[in-house]
Parts: C-alpha cells; structure tokens; sequence
C-alpha cells in the first residue's frame, strides 16, 4: 500500500535535489537538520526540534536531480520513501513523493494514510515556500496532538 503526492515547484530540478540532500538547506523546509550529506548507502541522522524527535533513515538509492529513495522507520523495516524529480524545462519541477509500506490490514491504516498525506503536503508546501519565495519559517508550524 502506498501514498502519493505531487507538487509543483517552480525551480530547476538540481536546486530542487540540493535542498534535500544539503544539511545546509534541508533545515529550511524539513528537518531541523540533517547529520550529513544524503549519499546513496549512507545511514543519515534527522531531527525536529520541535517534536524532540531523532531518527535515521537509510539512503537506499541517489540519482542526481531525479531521484532519491531511502527508508524510515523502526530497525530498518520502516515504509521506503521514492523522492522523483521531473524537470519541466530550467524553471519548473514536479516532485513525487511517494511512500510505501503500509499494511493493508492494519485497523489504523486510514488514519496513517491521512496523517502521511498531511505530512507531506506540509513539507511539499514549506519547500515551496522556501525554494520559490525564501521562506524558512514554515517548517515548524504543524501541530501534532
């Protein structure tokens, strides 16, 4: 079972990829910050201040300004994450994200699919905000009770 959501964002597909796999620039939109570099095999540290919150995620494939994949999730059996860039021309992108791994026969499975989307909408949205217009002050705005 999967979740898909499209956006998008009017940037270059390679200034699109950079704001993901830059600790320097993920900060702005996402996580609060990034251990590292996102490489293909590397184990990357994430965190949000703003929920205490600290995870790893395993880099399981990079394909510059197209394509990045990695998995979240508890002891490495965690739902695998597809990041897709296709470049309109020089000024647009659309991105894909697209994560897998829900169980279908999970009796909270619509309340995690709704939660998912929301989530990456919000990131979607604060990454628009940050790449198109400058906006670094989004990200930590969702409330989760």
């Amino acid at each position: 079972m999967n979740n898909l959501t499209k956006f998008k964002i009017f940037k270059p597909a390679n200034e699109v990829f950079e704001a993901f796999v830059d600790p320097a620039k993920i900060g702005n939109f996402w996580f609060s910050s990034s251990s590292e570099r996102w490489e293909q095999g590397k184990t990357i540290t994430v965190k949000y201040d703003e929920y205490n919150a600290q995870l790893d995620i395993e880099v399981i494939e990079i394909e510059a300004n197209k394509k990045i994949v990695f998995r979240w999730g508890a002891n490495g059996e965690g739902n695998i994450v597809t990041i897709t860039l296709n470049e309109l021309d020089n000024t647009s992108t659309i991105i894909e994200v697209n994560e897998e791994g829900f169980s279908e026969n999970d009796d909270e499975l619509l309340s995690q699919l709704l939660d998912n989307k929301e989530g990456w909408v919000f990131m979607l949205s604060c990454l628009k905000g940050y790449l198109e217009f400058g906006v670094n002050k989004l990200r930590g705005g969702l409330v989760k009770d």
